[in-house]
C-alpha cells in the first residue's frame, strides 16, 4: 500500500500471503508513475533493497528506509521522518479493524480488494467530515 497518511491511501495492491513484498511494491510504485522532486516516500524496512531504493529514485522520490543492520555499506536517512511510518501501520491497523478483513472471509481477491476500496473510502469521507 501507498498511503499519504494514516487516513489516505494512494494505492493498494494484493499479493501473495507466502511470497516477499519486495517485488509487489515495486511494481505498485512503478504504476504510480513520476513524482514531483522532494517527495519523500518513508518505507518499511523489508523494503529496503537496492532495486527499490533505485527504482523509488528513478521516479523522483526521496527513499527513507533504514538499512538493515548487517548492510556492509549502510545509508544516512532520515530518522525524524522515518518515525511517521506510524501513519501507515495506524491505517494498517484501522483496516483490520473490520472483521471482514481481519478474518479474510471473501474467497475471491477481487471482492477482498473491492472491500478494502469500500473501507479506504469510508475513512477518507470520515475523515474529511471531522475535520
Amino acid at each position: 500500500m501507498v498511503a499519504a497518511d494514516a487516513q489516505r491511501a494512494i494505492a493498494f495492491s494484493l499479493s501473495s500471503g507466502k511470497a516477499d513484498d519486495a517485488p509487489p511494491g515495486r511494481e505498485l510504485l512503478g504504476r504510480l508513475g513520476t513524482c514531483c522532486a522532494n517527495t519523500y516516500l518513508v518505507m518499511d524496512r523489508a523494503y529496503e533493497g537496492l532495486p527499490t531504493r533505485n527504482l523509488a529514485q528513478e521516479l523522483g522520490f526521496n527513499p527513507v528506509v533504514p538499512p538493515k543492520k548487517n548492510r556492509k555499506h549502510p545509508w544516512e536517512y532520515d530518522q525524524e521522518l522515518y518515525k511517521r511510518r506510524n501513519e501507515i501501520e495506524r491505517l494498517f491497523r484501522a483496516i483490520k479493524g473490520f472483521r471482514r478483513i481481519f478474518t479474510r472471509y471473501d474467497k475471491l481477491d477481487i471482492m477482498f480488494a473491492a472491500f478494502i476500496t469500500f473501507i479506504l473510502i469510508f475513512k477518507y469521507l470520515i475523515s474529511v467530515n471531522t475535520t
